[in-house]
């Protein structure tokens, strides 16, 4: 067991108690490169959250009356590369349907679904044939900033809004796109708190970042490493698909940094981290939305405890009547991003209510909305931007992701 494993292991029989930074020096445990934090630091708590009193939620008041057979659509991975993420946004998506239709007599809403393979290559066609269905009024999707911005202007074309809960590259919203709407906080707001929570709650002194070659992993990288300013000791990349990390891995050696970020999807991220400890580097990993899925856990194995991860999202067990509600409907805990999903289509469901007909309709009825969800108060500026946008820690603990605080 690792040195920082061993920490960890005492964190969780003593609860609250205060221990020593578990990475006293970085990568090969040396003397050279980053200096080690000289003070002790007491490990990141989890902090106490009370769900809103006055959350919308799918079912409304039950008095709905929809105009037509009106259908929201999921549009994003479910098959595909890093489809964890999009199963948990879809789940959550169906399940607003539903108990909004078992509400509302007077409002029965179809449900509809298309799979991206979450690529920007594959995800214009699926995106056309949501466009082609006039039924169709409002999109919960799409879950990836790459193909995000591939299917921006064939949706901005045809007036379907669209309410994105995890895309995160900051410039979706600069691109005069009138149907995007933004569920969460970008990656110019994640990448400074990540920074932060780095730099301050794990006293980093000097940080390594490793960026995948997505649209997603190159903006939030940026973020982090501007953010970090001096802190940023080193920066490499890797590819979509890649399995091997030697080179990445010898360039964070030579640095021997106090903590690693890693930007970029659990499908790289889980073996990125099992090569990292099994070359020794016992440095902080810490890795952002697109890798916080029980996939990454699963796959990285013992090489995931102790990971921090950053992610402009809560938890669903915050939650606990939404917990138990998607428990019984999919047998399986709310994941990443369940909950903004959620939150994403019952402020669709509101306009749907109030007998809007039309793709235009609904466009201006989420352009205008303000309405407290579960997961934060939804009101977008003219670029599609929320105002309230809070961003969360969490670790690794005995093979669970555990929620920590938000960073301040």
């Amino acid at each position: 067991m690792s040195r920082k494993r061993k920490v960890l292991a005492l964190a969780a029989t003593l609860a609250g108690a205060m221990v020593l930074a578990a990475c006293g020096g970085g990568g090969g445990g040396g003397e050279t490169g980053g200096a080690a934090p000289t003070q002790q630091r007491a490990e990141p708590t989890q902090a106490p959250f009370t769900p809103p009193a006055d959350a919308q939620l799918p079912a409304g008041d039950g008095q709905g009356q929809c105009s037509g057979n009106p259908a929201i659509a999921y549009i994003g991975t479910i098959a595909g590369a890093n489809a964890g993420l999009g199963i948990a946004i879809k789940q959550a998506v169906e399940l607003a349907v539903e108990e909004h239709n078992e509400a509302n007599p007077g409002c029965q809403v179809s449900y509809k679904e298309f799979d991206t393979g979450g690529s920007p290559q594959t995800a214009l066609a699926p995106t056309v044939a949501a466009i082609n269905d006039p039924s169709i009024l409002g999109v919960v999707g799409l879950p990836f900033s790459g193909e995000s911005e591939a299917v921006g202007p064939a949706l901005t074309e045809a007036g379907l809004v669209g309410v994105t809960p995890s895309a995160t590259r900051p410039d979706l919203s600069q691109k005069g796109w009138t149907h995007f709407f933004r569920g969460l906080g970008n990656d110019s707001v994640q990448g400074p708190a990540a920074a932060r929570f780095i730099t301050g709650t794990l006293g980093a002194q000097t940080v390594c970042v490793i960026r995948d070659d997505s649209a997603y992993g190159q903006g939030l990288a940026t973020e982090v490493t501007n953010a970090l300013g001096d802190a940023a000791a080193c920066d490499e990349e890797i590819k979509t698909g890649q399995t091997e990390f030697s080179a990445a891995i010898g360039t964070i050696e030579s640095a021997n940094p106090d903590a690693i970020f890693f930007a970029g999807y659990y499908a790289e991220g889980a073996p990125f981290a099992q090569q990292l400890r099994d070359a020794g580097v016992e440095a902080d990993l810490v890795v952002p939305d697109g890798v916080k899925d029980p996939i990454f856990v699963q796959n990285a194995g013992e090489a995931s405890e102790g990971v921090y991860m950053t992610c402009p999202c809560l938890p669903g067990d915050v939650f606990p009547e939404f917990t138990e509600a998607y428990q019984a409907r999919w047998n399986v805990e709310p994941q990443t991003y369940s909950a903004e999903a959620y939150d994403a289509t019952t402020v669709l469901l509101r306009g749907l209510d109030q007998g809007i007909s039309d793709r235009a309709g609904l466009l201006d009825h989420v352009r205008n909305y303000q309405g407290q969800g579960l997961t934060k108060m939804f009101a977008w500026n003219e670029q599609g931007e929320l105002n309230e946008t809070p961003v969360w820690s969490y670790v690794v603990k005995d093979g669970q992701i555990e929620r920590l605080s938000p960073i301040d």
